[in-house]
């Protein structure tokens, strides 16, 4: 029936076909940017992990050195760096379920509780390593902890770099987490 405030069977099936459609564009971007998360936070720890610099003093035989693992908070960098890489490699698994499935609600939801529980981790790590290479960059005149950047300048440089992919890999996982509180309430 066409007339007063009835509703034609067509136009049902296509306002609930355009949300399945939006709903697996949202699943879609989601899968992209846990790729794009996973190879951010691997990047990111191998950076970290691979951070060494020696400077000889005086002779060959005596040097100083700065290697990642002399510090925790960095050690806690790469092992959070690669938790998180791993998490979402595995993810992966349920981000093409929700591509297949756009309609499921609850495996979505015990997705959203792990991404919030990885982004915590993830930037707890990263802002210990940042409190660090700010330390390095700049010293501590009060506590007489003097700036080393300035003679380890490949090491902080490495430092500096493998932040910033954390920090891309945090604010990925805000826009998953909004997209999939999106998909949830598309409904």
């Amino acid at each position: 029936m066409k007339g007063g405030g009835s509703i034609e069977i067509g136009e049902v099936s296509k306002d609930a076909y355009r949300k399945k459609g939006v709903k697996r564009g949202l699943s879609i971007m989601d899968f992209i940017l846990r790729i794009i998360g996973g190879v951010a936070t691997l990047a990111s720890a191998v950076s970290m992990a691979t951070t060494d610099e020696r400077l000889p003093f005086a002779t060959a035989f005596i040097q100083f050195r700065a290697e990642y693992d002399d510090l925790p908070s960095f050690v806690f960098f790469v092992m959070a760096n690669s938790v998180v890489c791993g998490y979402l490699v595995l993810s992966l698994i349920l981000s093409i379920f929700h591509i297949v499935r756009s309609t499921a609600v609850k495996s979505r939801i015990f997705l959203i509780v792990l991404d919030m529980a990885m982004m915590s981790l993830l930037t707890a790590a990263a802002s210990a390593a940042a409190a660090i290479v700010y330390i390095a960059h700049y010293g501590n005149s009060q506590a007489n902890w003097f700036p080393i950047c300035q003679q380890y300048n490949s090491f902080c440089e490495r430092i500096s770099g493998s932040l910033i992919g954390s920090y891309i890999a945090v604010a990925l996982f805000l826009i998953i987490i909004l997209l999939s509180h999106v998909a949830i309430f598309r409904s």
